[in-house]
């Protein structure tokens, strides 16, 4: 006796070799033996074999007309015998009920399953629609498979044009535009990236880096609405000839610096911020466009600002113009340069001339300062300013070395980036020139200065602080933002609120209408101020702003890597110098460019290595090369990081580590010893360059 039977969802054919019970010892045709329960059995029969009733089956099984069986099976449940029965106008044979049963199992959308061998046809209704599911996927199957050859062939499909983007960054995995180029990356053994720039989806890998970056944080595009620019309420004109110090390609010109002599002897120092808060105000449509974006996003080349280029140019301190700023005036002794008063206020300040690193920083030096040399314009408010920021700088560094910190390494370079129609030229400049040292020292004193009359008049800021904090070295000395005043150990100043840059960051525009309410107020300043102690939207805006700085500060660092990857290829550097900045851990001399180098011999700090760059990825942003040879060992005055800084070089090789590449290039820490940073970047941190806080982006 034979039975045909299903087990495990199959149905299997074989011979009867014992039965006990309710069960049978079955030889199927493999020579294979198994173990049958007789309600698993759905035919009993003694010819043909069972080799041959599952052929048999089979054939009969292709023959049979679906369309034909759904409609003989009626509304009614069945067994797979009665249909047959109906079907082949006979008892059916057995290798006709199984090919009937094949049929019927392997035909869902005709007939469900009721129970073992037992069925129902679908209605129709359900039938056509599974019918027309079944034609459509088939008729995009087709579809898929002509966008594939398009791909392969290099080609991009006009459908997939449009969707570019969204199919490399945000893909919907089921569409067939997304499967077809998936497909094709397989089968073409490369990435959706590569595949897109080979095709022209993508114009370049600098475009495909800028898309990616506009699609996650500005995904309605960079442009601006149309605005009405704001007016201001009179202000007094100031009775300085305020002068401004800038990179050649900075445009939002945010601070500005004036001298005079007092009739006492006295020396009055003015520092002048540009105003944009006496015209925006918080809650209305350009507070709206600010908010929501929170810095102004630079890169080597380009920028998007934070606010519209109309607004920026009716607030900018810009020559030849009376500007509405918010100042700070210092007294000083010229006996000792000691502060003697601070005053804060709103007023049009005359600028008389925006001055430019390229031009001056030959003639600016520490020795023409010390022998009066050198012809350029504002030259004597510039050395009044020079012999008060060196006092400046030595109380700070007496601030911070009582917080148990080393002295600030001013030795470091920092790096340029001007790209223009694709060229991109990097170029080296040392920190601590004096024109740096100035804006920085001055701006320190501002910040400083305006988050003690915030946190004296008891009105709420956005402070950056750092150090006593728990936990290991790295962790006390983390930077963070905090809406009361609290030291900032690094920079060597008991509170420290970013305020000096107010067309670029929301943080100081916020501070800014602060500080307003303060000059303002008075002591009912906590009162009309417009954000109030413990407001919880001042904690909000703390909270996006580090997201989107964070944010823009990556992207920024990742376009200055993809620049100096293009250097590479425009210079035609193969074989380049570089020094050892920590274990495998190397700096390019020429560009801010760090590498790893596995399994390199240990070499101390500083020492001066020749590479062999091998290879590098403009899409993946990666570099490989091999050591060629060691040139000279450290210099006497090779750079000394603090723990600080070591901890956070430590922090970014970690994260180099997890890196495709076998040899990688990682993100330009400046706490690795070079700055990497666009020119007005560098410049949107108030120019503090010379410490540890004032880095390109996330400073």
């Amino acid at each position: 006796m034979n039975l045909f039977f299903e087990e495990s969802g199959d149905f299997k054919a074989g011979v009867v070799l014992s039965q006990q019970g309710e069960a049978y010892q079955v030889e199927l045709p493999t020579g294979k033996r198994s173990k049958v329960k007789s309600k698993d059995v759905l035919l009993q029969y003694s010819a043909p074999s069972p080799q041959e009733l599952l052929e048999e089956a089979q054939r009969i099984a292709q023959e049979i007309e679906l369309d034909f069986l759904w409609e003989v099976a009626g509304q009614e449940e069945f067994g797979f015998t009665e249909l047959g029965a109906e079907y082949f106008g006979h008892a059916p044979l057995p290798a006709e009920a199984a090919g009937l049963l094949l049929s019927l199992h392997t035909a869902p959308i005709y007939f469900y399953k009721k129970g073992r061998g037992r069925y129902k046809a679908a209605p129709e209704a359900s039938l056509r629609a599974a019918q027309a599911g079944i034609e459509k996927k088939k008729q995009q199957g087709l579809i898929q498979a002509q966008y594939v050859e398009q791909l392969k062939a290099g080609e991009l499909p006009d459908v997939m044009k449009p969707l570019v983007l969204q199919l490399l960054f945000k893909p919907d995995k089921n569409s067939i535009e997304y499967k077809a180029l998936d497909a094709a990356c397989n089968e073409l053994q490369t990435s959706p990236q590569r595949l897109m720039l080979k095709v022209g989806g993508i114009a370049s890998a600098k475009q495909l880096h800028l898309s990616k970056f506009l699609l996650e944080f500005f995904p309605k595009g960079a442009g601006f609405p149309k605005i009405t620019i704001p007016t201001v309420a009179e202000l007094p004109l100031a009775a300085v000839q305020a002068f401004s110090i800038d990179d050649v390609t900075t445009t939002e010109i945010d601070d500005a610096l004036s001298v005079q002599t007092l009739a006492d002897g006295n020396i009055r120092v003015g520092i002048h911020i540009a105003a944009p808060g006496l015209g925006i105000k918080r809650g209305d449509a350009l507070d709206a466009i600010a908010r929501q974006r929170m810095s102004t996003v630079y890169m080597p080349g380009d920028k998007i600002t934070m606010l519209p280029d109309e607004l920026v140019e009716a607030f900018t301190l810009a020559e030849g113009k009376n500007c509405p700023a918010l100042s700070l005036y210092a007294t000083l002794n010229p006996q000792d340069w000691s502060v003697i008063s601070t005053e804060s206020r709103a007023e049009l300040v005359p600028i008389s001339a925006n001055l430019r690193h390229n031009t001056l920083d030959e003639l600016v030096t520490e020795e023409n300062l010390a022998n009066d040399a050198g012809d350029y314009p504002h030259k004597a408010d510039i050395a009044v300013l020079w012999k008060w920021i060196q006092v400046l700088e030595q109380g700070r560094m007496a601030k911070r070395e009582s917080f148990g910190l080393r002295p600030e390494q001013n030795n470091r370079v920092d790096f340029n980036f001007y790209v223009e129609d694709d060229v991109v030229t990097i170029a080296r400049r040392k920190r601590g020139a004096p024109l740096d040292k100035i804006v920085a020292e001055l701006m320190i004193f501002a910040n400083s200065s305006w988050g003690k009359l915030m946190s004296d008049h008891g009105v709420p800021g956005i402070y950056r602080a750092q150090g006593g904090g728990s936990g290991g070295w790295a962790a006390k000395m983390q930077v963070r933002m905090v809406t009361h005043a609290a030291p900032h150990q690094g920079l060597g100043v008991d509170q420290y609120a970013w305020s000096t840059s107010p067309l670029r960051r929301y943080t100081d525009l916020v501070n800014q209408w602060q500080i307003l309410a303060c000059i303002e107020g008075g002591v009912a300043a906590p009162l009309v101020a417009p954000f109030k102690p413990r407001d919880a939207d001042l904690f909000a805006i703390v909270s996006g702003f580090d997201a989107a700085y964070s944010g823009y500060g990556d992207f920024q660092s990742n376009m200055e890597r993809y620049w100096c990857l293009r250097w590479l290829e425009q210079e035609q550097a193969r074989q380049v110098e570089a020094a050892v900045l920590k274990d495998e851990i190397l700096r390019l001399a020429a560009i801010p460019l760090i590498i790893k180098l596995p399994g390199m011999q240990q070499l101390a700090r500083g020492t001066q290595v020749k590479l062999d760059i091998l290879r590098w990825d403009e899409v993946d942003l990666t570099v490989e090369a091999r050591l060629l040879e060691v040139c000279a060992a450290p210099s006497a005055d090779a750079q000394q990081l603090d723990e600080a800084e070591d901890e956070e070089i430590a922090e970014e090789l970690d994260a180099a580590m997890d890196m495709p590449h076998e040899t990688v290039e990682v993100p330009t820490p400046d706490q690795a010893g070079e700055v990497g940073a666009s020119a007005e970047a560098r410049q949107s941190v108030d120019d503090e360059s010379i410490v540890q806080e004032a880095k390109p982006q996330a400073d």
